[in-house]
């Protein structure tokens, strides 16, 4: 029995790199950008880029925004996001396809032990005449099939890929909720920011018609100068359910993603202006492809593709099957392992396929196929890829110039608020004058909360474009 599996592993090594049919993959060739700029209205394609160090986001390049809070909801997502988690499940389930697809590379082996007893009728022995016995057989058995053209060794393949496109659609998932869990915390303490500025400004409306009520009675403001500050009132106190609406709707989606239930969802009293806004460098993007979970998944799933069809074009071909048996056979148990009882076989199989109906041809065309739509669905990543850097980077910029100007007209605001307010007093001008640099005031203080809002989703969006901090090395299928 050793020498029949020694020939069969023999003959296996032998005969495993007979022919490899192809093709081999190669990644496609998409050219990147040739640089990374914002694109303005102002900039034109023969402005010259500015010299620039390529900066990759941290591992925890959130912590950037020196939020304390911010990292503690971040770990707990990591810690039990039920998205994570599934896609975690979906890694140990591709692990095991690999196994299971590797099984056909190495040779089977099973043991039995088979207790019989026969009786059988003598002819010409006279009527009754039997003869009857026992019989015990002991075997163990190997079957192996050799994978001549690769098709066994292109299918275990095609796992291994899949089994990495798994673990880079784990990072994806994985960046996801961190960037979701970060733009769903910042909403949440703009919205509160504009919350408290309205509920603020309400108050201040609020003041102001109770001293122009009282000015009415004594003759210095009129009935008109009330109703103007009425409406204002009304309308600024109609905002407040809305934003505190929009801000219970946000609390309930950062529970989601934490994993819990709104109610024990707890957040210290902060304010959006208490995250930092880290400053952004970029370079050329020679490294961008290998630095995006997304891509290389597509790109995982493209070389299994690959792989397939080269396992779909090797089932035209014969496979060879080696077969080997061997044990020992007595009439006794007693007798069972003496040198005399041992048997053993050892046979080979070639099966060709000559008319399958169409089937083998049919799924040839199928894997060429699905590798074409692969194709399309990697080069879509790919520049999808670039576009959302661009674009990213688009955002940050404007973003900032923007948060800039309202920073500037909301602190002119108040200085007309205020100016006004003194002469009022003074009796130089009229309560309309007030009115609208109060309104005007309210407006710049609200956009100003959305603005910054704005810009700091804009460089969680720059992170998530840029892969995180994430990149190839750190993960590897089995």
């Amino acid at each position: 029995m050793r020498l029949a599996v020694g020939v069969l592993l023999l003959s296996g090594t032998l005969l495993l790199a007979g022919c490899n049919l192809g093709p081999h993959y190669a990644r496609p060739d998409i050219p990147a950008p040739a640089a990374w700029t914002p694109v303005t209205p102002e900039s034109t394609p023969s402005e010259p880029a500015p010299p620039e160090n390529t900066s990759w986001p941290d591992a925890r390049w959130w912590q950037a925004f020196g939020s304390p809070e911010l990292d503690r909801l971040i770990d707990q997502a990591e810690r039990a996001n039920d998205d994570l988690k599934a896609a975690v499940a979906r890694v140990q389930q591709s692990d095991a396809q690999v196994r299971i697809s590797g099984a056909a590379l190495l040779p089977s082996l099973g043991a039995g032990f088979t207790p019989s007893r026969s009786r059988q009728i003598l002819p010409g022995a006279g009527q009754g005449t039997t003869l009857s016995g026992n019989t015990f057989t002991a075997e163990l058995s190997a079957a192996y099939e050799l994978d001549f053209w690769g098709r066994n060794a292109a299918l275990r393949a095609a796992a291994v890929a899949q089994a990495s496109g798994s673990r880079y659609d784990r990072e994806t998932v994985q960046l996801s909720v961190i960037a979701s869990v970060a733009t769903t915390y910042l909403t949440v303490l703009s919205l509160r920011d504009r919350v408290t500025v309205a509920t603020n400004n309400l108050a201040n409306a609020r003041e102001t018609l109770r001293g122009l009520q009282f000015e009415q009675q004594v003759g210095t403001a009129t009935a008109l100068d009330v109703a103007q500050q009425q409406s204002l009132v009304d309308n600024e106190d109609a905002t407040v359910p809305a934003l505190r609406a929009q801000l219970s709707h946000n609390l309930a989606a950062l529970a989601i993603l934490l994993a819990t239930r709104v109610d024990q969802l707890q957040l210290a009293q902060s304010t959006l202006e208490q995250v930092a806004a880290p400053p952004v460098s970029t370079g050329l993007p020679a490294g961008l492809l290998m630095r995006r979970p997304d891509v290389a998944s597509a790109e995982a799933q493209l070389i299994a593709a690959n792989a397939n069809v080269r396992a779909a074009r090797a089932a035209f071909f014969p496979t060879i099957q080696l077969t080997a048996g061997g044990g020992v056979e007595s009439t006794a148990l007693s007798t069972l392992l003496e040198p005399g009882s041992r048997i053993f076989d050892l046979s080979a199989g070639l099966t060709q396929p000559i008319f399958e109906g169409g089937q083998i041809a049919g799924l040839y065309s199928q894997s060429k196929g699905r590798y074409q739509e692969l194709l399309a669905d990697y080069h879509k990543a790919v520049i999808s890829a670039f576009d959302n850097t661009q674009d990213a980077l688009t955002q940050v910029h404007e973003t900032r110039e923007q948060l800039l100007r309202q920073e500037r007209a909301t602190l002119s605001a108040r200085r007309a608020y205020d100016f006004s307010q003194q002469q009022f007093h003074a009796g130089t001008i009229n309560v309309l004058t007030v009115l609208t640099t109060e309104t005007t005031l309210l407006t710049a203080q609200d956009t100003q909360a959305q603005v910054r809002l704005a810009h700091l989703s804009a460089l969680v969006g720059l992170y998530q474009a840029l892969g995180g901090g994430w990149d190839t090395h750190q993960e590897q299928a089995p």
